[in-house]
């Protein structure tokens, strides 16, 4: 399996899921970080 751009979007939304539920004091950062990753995604900055 080849991973892409188009690939990082959902393991970013697991992997911040996953680490909301282990710890939920970090909900905040958690968010901002996936926004922050997702826009640049988005933006295509990332081939």
């Amino acid at each position: 399996m080849t991973l892409t751009v188009a690939h990082l979007q959902p393991i970013v939304s697991l992997l911040a899921g996953i680490l909301i539920l282990i710890m939920p004091g970090l909900l905040n950062y958690i968010v901002a970080i996936f926004l922050i990753v997702s826009g640049v995604l988005g933006l295509g900055l990332f081939r």
